[in-house]
């Protein structure tokens, strides 16, 4: 399995006929399981494409970039015909439908299955996230995430999710484009410093499940709630919420969220 990053730190140099990226935390490579890295230049000087690779995961069946179904979804009317002229300069890419509202996306990607949802996202609303989620979950439907801002918490469940990929809407309209292709081959495709700054928290005590119980806590989800989204018991889940607390030095669980969100942790 192979993840795709975009980004500008750290060098490349060759080794054994590939290109290995110096400077990458070490730190980032067993949080995501990965067992190596690899690295080469996309066209524009000065920008690294990097590949964490899986050695051992099966292989992807990457299809074609010929005949891509996009569906849009953004809710504000100007940005959405920008990004769906933008898609259909490309041959390639057929715009199968532009909507309005992330349950006419969810209702349509599961009648139609299309091959790419790309869907605008402000940064804070957890219900277009979950949607995106949703949508990830259907058989042969890829998601693609247009960030106007990028919080660590959302980086870190959409990368540890099943989102596929997730680009910023500030970067250039090829990066888009490229993501598109790249997801709908079978790649997941992230910024690289966002992703390395959304998982390797050098000051943070938390492994990443205790975060992710935080970041449902401070949602207001239940117990229940937590466990249920995160396939625990509920018992499991009170104590990821007690070790939280101890790790923190804090008083009690609010304590602990305050905590966390001071810090910018979630």
């Amino acid at each position: 399995m192979t993840f795709s990053f975009f980004g500008c730190f750290g060098s490349a140099a060759p080794r054994g006929g590939a290109r290995t990226l110096v400077g990458i935390h070490p730190a980032l490579m067993p949080k995501i399981g990965a067992n190596r890295v690899i690295a080469g230049r996309m066209p524009k000087k000065g920008v690294i494409f990097v590949r964490v690779c899986y050695d051992n995961a099966a292989p992807i069946d990457r299809g074609s970039c010929v005949g891509i179904d996009v569906v849009v979804f953004d809710d504000l009317h100007l940005s959405r015909s920008a990004l769906t002229a933008l898609l259909e300069r490309r041959e390639e890419i057929r715009v199968a439908e532009s909507v309005d509202s992330k349950l006419a996306a969810l209702e349509f990607a599961e009648l139609h299955q299309p091959d790419v949802v790309i869907i605008s996202f402000g940064g804070r609303d957890n219900d277009t996230l979950e949607v995106a989620e949703k949508i990830a979950s259907l058989p042969r439907c890829r998601t693609l995430l247009v960030a106007t801002v990028c919080p660590r918490s959302v980086v870190r469940r959409a990368f540890t999710g099943e989102i596929d990929g997730m680009v910023r809407r500030n970067d250039p309209p090829r990066r888009l484009l490229e993501a598109v292709q790249m997801v709908h081959r079978g790649e997941r495709v992230f910024d690289a410093e966002l992703t390395v700054a959304a998982l390797v928290n050098e000051d943070c005590p938390l492994t990443l499940r205790q975060l992710s119980v935080l970041e449902y806590l401070s949602r207001g989800d239940s117990v229940a709630d937590i466990a249920a989204r995160l396939f625990l018991s509920e018992g499991t889940v009170r104590n990821y919420i007690s070790s939280v607390v101890v790790k923190l030095g804090a008083r009690n669980r609010i304590d602990a969220l305050r905590i966390a969100r001071d810090s910018h942790w979630i």
